[in-house]
């Protein structure tokens, strides 16, 4: 590994196997700080182009042209990092534009992985978008929920029906004029998925705690865009409300990782080996939980 390199990781990423190291060669290419390093391009397939929006440089990977978000600052290594808008990386100040070349030639497929990674989760999130009317579907642990304005229905503002046998999809009935408009359907649907929530999540807490021989003192719902759920010495445990799209098996994961902190308050063998006595399957479930989207709320 070049030793002035140092990449994020996943929030709920087990230590994963390092990756393999490529020698930097032995001749570099002098650049100038004004240039933009770009080897040149591939011959095999079309070049594949993500480009940050404050990119101020670029580099060719592979079959890939980069460009990425590039500054410098009081730091002792480069620091990779692939977030929703792309590539970015920080550098010392006194470490020369050719030494971040090479770290990034270094790292190109981890790179290359992350940002693929966030352009397939950009392209999912596009197609589970909810469009918020009368009919609409939408996901609800695991199985479709179907959406049906009744003005007439006023003893509750939202309750599920039982749909008909051959149908698999659920009926949430909303207490809504027909002419309600999106923001007013989204607001009535959310307060009922966040009550569901609770329940369901306070419902698992209690199943998985005397599994794992632990005791959670307070539960918290999050709205936090990227992370499912967080949990604190002290027994608090926070999670995202938007788990209750996904299928209950998932949602036991999130719950049976964020309880195993209350045993062990990082990511050690220690802990994935806490996580896998409740959970032999944990690994395949994270993946899951990774690998679909939850619908986007607009």
């Amino acid at each position: 590994m070049h030793p002035l390199l140092r990449f994020t990781l996943d929030l709920f990423e087990p230590i994963p196997a390092p990756l393999p190291e490529t020698k930097a060669p032995k001749i570099r290419p002098r650049v100038k700080p004004t240039q933009l390093a770009v080897p040149p391009a591939t011959s095999v397939g079309q070049a594949v182009h993500f480009r940050h929006p404050h990119a101020s440089r670029e580099v060719r990977l592979g079959h890939a042209l980069v460009a990425y978000e590039f500054k410098r600052g009081q730091r002792r290594s480069i620091g990779f990092s692939v977030g929703p808008h792309g590539l970015a990386v920080r550098a010392p100040k006194w470490v020369p534009l050719v030494e971040v070349d090479a770290a990034l030639q270094d790292k190109s497929a981890w790179i290359l992985r992350k940002l693929q990674e966030v352009r397939e989760r950009h392209a999912r999130l596009a197609e589970h978008t909810i469009d918020w009317r009368d009919g609409a579907s939408l996901p609800f642990l695991g199985q479709n929920l179907v959406l049906k304005l009744d003005p007439e229905h006023a003893c509750a503002n939202a309750e599920l029906m039982t749909s008909e046998p051959c149908d698999p999809s659920r009926v949430l009935r909303l207490s809504l004029p027909h002419h309600a408009s999106p923001d007013q359907i989204r607001d009535v649907v959310q307060a009922w998925l966040m009550r569901q929530a609770r329940q369901v999540f306070q419902q698992r807490l209690d199943h998985f705690a005397p599994l794992l021989g632990v005791q959670w003192k307070k539960l918290a719902l999050s709205n936090a865009g990227t992370r499912w759920g967080s949990a604190k010495s002290d027994g608090s445990i926070r999670l995202n409300w938007r788990l209750v799209h996904f299928n209950r098996s998932v949602l036991d994961y999130v719950v049976a990782h964020e309880l195993s902190h209350l045993r062990e308050m990082n990511h050690s063998p220690r802990f994935w080996d806490t996580v896998q006595s409740v959970l032999p399957n944990y690994a395949a479930l994270r993946q899951q939980l990774k690998s679909e989207a939850a619908p986007r709320w607009s």
